[in-house]
Parts: C-alpha cells; sequence; structure tokens
C-alpha cells in the first residue's frame, strides 16, 4: 500500500538532535532536540536525558545538574569562560565621539568582515574565575587582537584545563588583519596559572591545530593540518606525550573528522570519510615511538556517524543518520559488533511516510578510474517508467557527499517528489584517498566536470531516467559547478538551480573574507600575468567566460549576509541570464549567510525549489 511522502512542511516538523554527553553517574545520556516553528519563525529547544542502555527519556530544564562542566577545573578551584572584548578602534564613533550617531566603518587592512559578520573591533577572549560567585574574572589573553573561540564557529571545545588544574590550553589564529585573512595557521597555547606563562606548543607547524584533548593519563592529542592557507588539507592525529609529538595517522590514505580516547587510553577512536559515508575507525597508541600504529576500520554501512558521545562499558555512543534518517543516538557494542538505536526522536513520523532506496554504484571516469556514485530513487520506485533526474553537485570543494541529512539539500525530499537524484563523489571528495581528494584544487573547471558528465551519462543510460528532464542542481562549489556546466554541458540539462555560487573567480577573489581559500584553490592572484595555474582559474575555468553558451532556464539563489561567497556573484549571473533572454530567476534572502536558517525562509526556499523544477522540468 501506498504510504505518505516527505513534505517540506513535515521536513521542518522534525526534531534536531544535538548530543550533549554521558551524565555525572554515568547512567543517561544527555542531549537537546531543536524543533522549528514555522509560524513562530524559531527554533524551540527542549532538554532531556535518557538512559545509556535505553529507554525512555525525561525532560529537563537545564543540563548543569546532570552534566559534567568541563570548564571547572579537575581540582574544582576555577571556572573557564569566554567573552567578546572591545579592542581596536573601528567605527565612527570610536574615532568621533562626538558623533555618536554616525554609521561609518574604518579599515586599514582585511579582515574587516568574515562568514557573516562585520568587524567591530571586538574579540572573543578566555578568561578564568576563582569559581564561586562574584569571583573577578582573567583574562588570559590580555589585549591581544585575536580570537579564542575562533570566529564564526568556535565554543568552548577550543578551550580546556590541563589535568593537574595548572595551566589552559587554548586554540587561537594569533594573525590580525591582511595576515589573518590569508593564513590558516592556528596553534594551541598553553597559559600558566602561576607564572601567567603563555607557550605555543604547535610553532613548528603551520597549519591547523585544533580540538586539543587530554586522556585520563595526560597524553594530549589534537588535530592537525601541516599546510598553511591549506583548509581541507589531510587531517591527522597528533598525541604529545612525554615531551614526544607523534603524527598516529600520518602513513594512512585518509582525512580525520573527530575523536575520542578511549577509556583505557590505549585506543583513539576517530569519524572519517570513507566510500561515501563517514564510519568509526580506531588507532592504537604505540608502545614504542618507532613503532606505526595501527589503524582499523570499525563500523560499515549506508550511514554517517556524525558525533562521538562517549562509552558504556564495551559499548560507544554516537549520533548516526542517513539518507532517509535525521541524527539519532545509537550505541555500537565493539565486541558483539551491533547496533542498538537509543533516542527515537523523529521515528513515529518516518513510521508514517515511504521511504527512498539508496543505491551505490561505480562509474568510470574519463581517466579510468572508479568514481563511486549515489543513485536516490523515488518511493514506490518502477523502473517500467521514466523519471526527472537530477544530478547533485556538492559543494566545499572538499567536503564529503556522503549519507547525511540535509533540511536543506534533502535527498529524502527530492526523492518524494518523484525525482532521482545522481550524486557522484567527483574529485575532491575525501573518503577516497589523499590525492583524489586534492585533485580539485587548482582545476575547478577541469577534471571534476568530466566526473560529473560521465556520472550522468552513465545514469541516463538507465531506460527509467528520462533524458529530456534533466536537471543541475548545488551551492557553493556545487553552484559554481552548475554555472561551469551551464556552458558546456552540450544540451544535457534542461534546467539549472545555483545557490551561493561563485560565477566569477576574478570578483570572487576580489569579495570574499577568507583569501587564504582562494589563494590555494586558484593558485595565486589574478594579477599574476605569468603564473599559468592562476590565469586557468580565473580565465579557463571561469564560468562568467561561458555565459555565450548558456541555453538552459536558471534559478540563482543568494543570501545577502553570505560573505564567503558575496552578493555580487550571483548579481552578475542573474544580470547575464537575462539580458541573454534566458528564463531566469532570483531568490534572494538579505538576512541569511552561506546557508539558510530561518524557519520561514527555509519553507520558501523548499517552495522555489520544487516550483521552478515543475515549470522548467
Amino acid at each position: 500500500m501506498t504510504q505518505n511522502r516527505m513534505t517540506a512542511q513535515l521536513l521542518w516538523q522534525l526534531g534536531r538532535l544535538t548530543a550533549l554527553g554521558i551524565s555525572n553517574d554515568s547512567k543517561n545520556i544527555v542531549y537537546k532536540v531543536n524543533t522549528p516553528s514555522v509560524a513562530e519563525n524559531k527554533q524551540n529547544t527542549k532538554h532531556y536525558y535518557i538512559p545509556i542502555d535505553g529507554g525512555n527519556p525525561t525532560e529537563i530544564e537545564n543540563t548543569d545538574t546532570i552534566l559534567n562542566n568541563k570548564n571547572i577545573s579537575p581540582d574544582g578551584k576555577y571556572l573557564l569562560l569566554h567573552q567578546e572584548v572591545k579592542l581596536q578602534n573601528i567605527l565612527g564613533k570610536d574615532f568621533y565621539p562626538e558623533l555618536e550617531k554616525s554609521e561609518v566603518q574604518i579599515y586599514d587592512s582585511l579582515n574587516y568582515r568574515h562568514w557573516d559578520t562585520w568587524n567591530e573591533g571586538k574579540f572573543n577572549h578566555v578568561f578564568y574565575k576563582e569559581n564561586k560567585d562574584d569571583a573577578p574574572q582573567i583574562d588570559i589573553m590580555e589585549k591581544e587582537l585575536f580570537d579564542c573561540p575562533q570566529k564564526p564557529f568556535g565554543e568552548d571545545e577550543d578551550y580546556i584545563w590541563s589535568p593537574d588544574s595548572k595551566s589552559i590550553l587554548y586554540v587561537s589564529k594569533k594573525k590580525t588583519g591582511t595576515e589573518y585573512a590569508i593564513s590558516t595557521n592556528s596553534n594551541i597555547f598553553q597559559y600558566e596559572l602561576e607564572t601567567a606563562k603563555t607557550t605555543n606548543l604547535t610553532a613548528d607547524n603551520l597549519g591547523y591545530d585544533v580540538a586539543p584533548q587530554f586522556s585520563t593519563s595526560g597524553i594530549l592529542a589534537w588535530l592537525q593540518m601541516q599546510r598553511d592557507g591549506y583548509e581541507a588539507d589531510k587531517n591527522d592525529i597528533i598525541i604529545l606525550k612525554n615531551g614526544i609529538k607523534t603524527n598516529l595517522t600520518a602513513h594512512w590514505d585518509g582525512t580525520v573528522d573527530s575523536f575520542l580516547w578511549s577509556e583505557n587510553n590505549q585506543k583513539i577512536y576517530f569519524i572519517a570519510p570513507i566510500d561515501g559515508t563517514k564510519q568509526l575507525f580506531e588507532v592504537n597508541l604505540p608502545e614504542k615511538t618507532e613503532s606505526q600504529p595501527q589503524i582499523q576500520q570499525i563500523t560499515d554501512g549506508y550511514f554517517d556517524i556524525s558525533k562521538l558521545i562517549g562509552f558504556n562499558n564495551n559499548k560507544i555512543i554516537v549520533s548516526r543518520e542517513d539518507t532517509n534518517h535525521a541524527a539519532e543516538i545509537f550505541s555500537y557494542d565493539l565486541l558483539g559488533k551491533n547496533w542498538q538505536q537509543i533516542t527515537n526522536i523523529n521515528t513515529e513520523i518516518y513510521n508514517t511516510i515511504a521511504l527512498s532506496k539508496t543505491e551505490k554504484r561505480y562509474v568510470t571516469t574519463t581517466d579510468g578510474k572508479k568514481m563511486l556514485v549515489w543513485v536516490i530513487f523515488p518511493p514506490d520506485f518502477d523502473a517500467s517508467k521514466k523519471y526527472p533526474t537530477l544530478l547533485y553537485c556538492q559543494g566545499g570543494p572538499q567536503s564529503a557527499l556522503s549519507q547525511f541529512y540535509s533540511f536543506r539539500w534533502n535527498f529524502q525530499l527530492m526523492a518524494a517528489n518523484d525525482y532521482i537524484i545522481v550524486a557522484p563523489n567527483r574529485r575532491g571528495m575525501p573518503g577516497h584517498g589523499v590525492e583524489w581528494n586534492e585533485q580539485i584544487s587548482k582545476d575547478w573547471g577541469g577534471q571534476v566536470m568530466d566526473d560529473y558528465l560521465s556520472a550522468i551519462d552513465a545514469v541516463s543510460q538507465e531506460t527509467y531516467v528520462d533524458t529530456n528532464r534533466l536537471g543541475c542542481v548545488g551551492a557553493s562549489y556545487g553552484g559554481y559547478s552548475a554555472f561551469y556546466l551551464a556552458g558546456i554541458h552540450n544540451n544535457r540539462f534542461k534546467t539549472f538551480i545555483a545557490h551561493d555560487g561563485v560565477f566569477n573567480t576574478q570578483s570572487m577573489f576580489g569579495t570574499t573574507e577568507e583569501v587564504f581559500f582562494n589563494n590555494w584553490d586558484f593558485g595565486g592572484t589574478y594579477w599574476e600575468k605569468d603564473n599559468a595555474v592562476a590565469q586557468k582559474a580565473y580565465n579557463e575555468f571561469n564560468p562568467i567566460n561561458f555565459v555565450e553558451k548558456w541555453n538552459s532556464p536558471i534559478l540563482i539563489i543568494q543570501g545577502g549576509k553570505d560573505f564567503r561567497v558575496p552578493i555580487g556573484q550571483a548579481q552578475e549571473a542573474f544580470q547575464a541570464a537575462q539580458l541573454r533572454g534566458i528564463k531566469s530567476r532570483f531568490l534572494y534572502f538579505p538576512n541569511e549567510n552561506h546557508w539558510v536558517l530561518s524557519a520561514q525562509n527555509a519553507q520558501i526556499w523548499q517552495k522555489e525549489f520544487f516550483k521552478w523544477l515543475k515549470e522548467t522540468l
């Protein structure tokens, strides 16, 4: 019997789970659920705990009494916190206090805005105080013009106590202005309470150093990328033991998302992309420095492990999701090798709808490689029928195209509207080896475009694909892909959708806030006329140079507060399409950034997305 299907309205009734940790008594898992209210245009949040072995959840008002506070020092004497401090004159009234109603902002360097926020001279700083009310706070960063937590997404995971309570470790990119905008060199710093001395523990490394975490025996571990300016470099686990640094994953052909120490301190468990999914791995700590750590994949299946939460005897507690299910909490028995679902936030809703089928297949690329391609089918799929089919282009450009569950680019919802989705793990995807992951840098319009076309051409050979109704959709680098393919697709696609996409690589370089990204991926600046790699990025791989070949309708979506791919990219693309007489639409969200976060805006996004496909496909 045919069941109901996922709808945009139903998608925004789902609870969005965030695991917070294991309770103080180790008996419960604590989590929160954000449920959108479209009518109120906000998220409603509730907190719960549930028995670690499964059972019924209990709602709680706050988590203070049930969760350990990592920001209280192990000896209980001190409390860590962070807050913004105003340290730099930026606003007109900072310089001219008599003109307090002025709105001018004055900058002498880059980093004048980041992600979706303008720099007003405020910096995140870490403080500590005695663990009692009204105790004075001590700023461990003093008057430094640096951030911890790091902007825009850092929280209190960017600072921790040492096991002996004598020092504070924190993550910061201690660069300002233009130097900040062109670098990824964050470091882990150690502040000694007794001497107020700060030491850079990772000064020998030029790339990212983040996520410090001590084992219960006092060994420090963190995540490290080696190359400055390369935000998608191989991410390794480093440990510091007895003054010696060891890279536990140097020999492994993969990249780490996040990690957690084992209970006995002999292993580290970590999440990493692998073959179109995100799975659990373990690495042992070698007994001898010269020994090579052993890495083993622990789980496998058509799902993503999205967060490591903690342990329960021989079980590890995680968040897990797939293209048919938003994140829930599961436990995995490391000995019995079996799963138990702990929470059921959305199970009742999923039980009322027909789920889509996901198929993994491999396509041979133009250079003879095997490429994984996810194909997602509509519920009640009938192979004797013909279906419109969407090529989905992932952003990043080096983010995993795995079994994620998105509340915007939701494959389940697309399939429920009777579209087949083709989602290729094209060049640039992690989970297929470091070489495959890196091949997209400085080659945005090269092999990766052949990969896209190889994927859609291979699936289009199936009788159930309506080759007269092919669409191409994507955001960020996926939006770039839509703009670029619109000029080279040779009449394959009947329609395109590009959200926050790069349209003009030259003006993108001139307006994006994270200059290091374009420096690395484009190979340099557009004015380096003798730099062949860079000139290729700004000419041959520039979508703006192929507009004369555009011949299909295009929907262009843009957030007004997106400073990563600024609004001019969408304006240039829409203006070009309109002046060429191509059916086009500009969907503009003035107060959204690189994402669409508010409930009502998200509903309109979905309505316009499927309205456009209905009109043009």
